[in-house]
């Protein structure tokens, strides 16, 4: 009906939408689906994580690609609580711009290393420093986390 008087009074929008529109139409989910698309992937990202763990000993190109798309789903999944375009004006601001180039740039080369170098022990390094780099990209959202995690490791050091 709407579409009927925007025609009439000459006001007829086109009707293809941008990538952009059909991004934001497309994160316009209630709270409660949401918050179940969230849960959901984030325990997809927990499963294939586990799974990864589960196949280090057998298989370390497995292992790196379940391990390296856990942390993927469990990255993505935080855009169904804040929508994607706010996730990624969130992971790109000054605060967590290197956690995010570092965590990004690990997930890459443990694929990499496990797919096209065919380098199973530099797989494994690079999980570890995914591990790391996605850790301390999740802190980053906790006031003063950080902080407290390098007063502790001072401490300790010292």
């Amino acid at each position: 009906m709407d579409k009927l008087r925007r025609v009439l009074s000459g006001q007829e929008e086109n009707e293809e939408l941008g990538l952009t529109a059909q991004v934001l139409d497309a994160s316009t989910l209630s709270y409660s689906t949401r918050v179940k698309w969230f849960v959901i992937c984030f325990a997809c990202g927990i499963l294939c994580s586990i799974l990864g763990t589960a196949l280090l000993f057998v298989n370390v190109k497995l292992f790196a690609v379940f391990y390296t798309l856990g942390n993927f789903a469990a990255l993505g999944s935080t855009c169904f609580l804040m929508g994607p375009l706010k996730q990624l004006k969130r992971m790109f601001e000054p605060t967590r711009l290197i956690a995010t180039i570092v965590m990004l740039l690990c997930l890459a080369l443990t694929l990499c290393a496990a797919l096209w170098w065919d380098r199973k022990g530099l797989a494994i390094i690079f999980c570890i420093l995914q591990f790391l780099a996605m850790t301390w990209y999740s802190i980053s959202y906790i006031p003063f986390a950080r902080d407290a995690v390098l007063k502790c490791f001072t401490t300790c050091l010292s």
